[in-house]
Formats: C-alpha cells, structure tokens, sequence
C-alpha cells in the first residue's frame, strides 16, 4: 500500500501565498506521475495541477500564473506554491499519485485551505 500524507494547509488572507507539500511513502514502484486536486462542498474533486517525471507540468486555468506545482528529483514528494490567494481559493487540496509500475491511483486525506480576511 502506499500512503500520500499532505501538510501546509491553514488560513491566509486575500492576496497571501501558502505552501502545500505532499509526500508519498510505502509499497511504491514507479510513481510517475503527481497531482494537486481540490474539492469544494457540492461540487466534483478538479484537477488544478500535474507533474509528470521528467517535469512536464500543466495547470488549470483558475490557477495558471498563481500556483506552481514541483518535485524534488528523485523523491516521490510533490510541493504546490500558491500565491496571490482569492476567496475562491478555499477548499479542500488533495494529493494524487500514479503509479505505472502497478497501474493504480493513490489519494491523500486531503488538507483544507482557507482564504479569509
């Protein structure tokens, strides 16, 4: 089994930055691929960031320019810098990972973010 855990959520006013950080750890075998998801009440889980290994990343556009995801070579652990923070922002960021070698998909409890004055 392999475990996602994320850190870095809190409250942060209009306007601030955080750091989310995502690491994975167990029975991995080749996780090629890490994301950043979020999730409001009442609507479906949205993919807001990707990384692949070697580094190709892609962004959804309510968040493109604001946040960037990155990895550390070689370590199966994936960081979202999020900047200039909107209300709309709020919500519950969940990690995500694959892993090709046995093809199956691995979520992390998820960290709420909330952007407040």
């Amino acid at each position: 089994q392999v475990q996602l855990v994320e850190s870095g959520g809190g409250l942060v006013q209009p306007g601030g930055s955080l750091r989310l950080s995502c690491a994975a750890s167990g029975s991995i075998v080749n996780i090629n691929q890490m994301a950043w998801y979020r999730q409001v009440p009442g609507k479906s889980r949205q993919m807001i960031a990707r990384i692949n290994y070697p580094g190709v990343t892609r962004y959804d556009g309510s968040v493109e320019g604001r946040f960037t995801i990155s990895r550390e070579n070689g370590k199966n652990m994936v960081d979202l810098q999020m900047s200039v923070l909107k209300p709309e922002d709020t919500a519950i960021y969940y990690c995500n990972a694959w892993d090709a070698g046995v093809r199956r998909e691995y979520w992390g409890n998820g960290t709420l973010v909330t952007v407040s004055s």
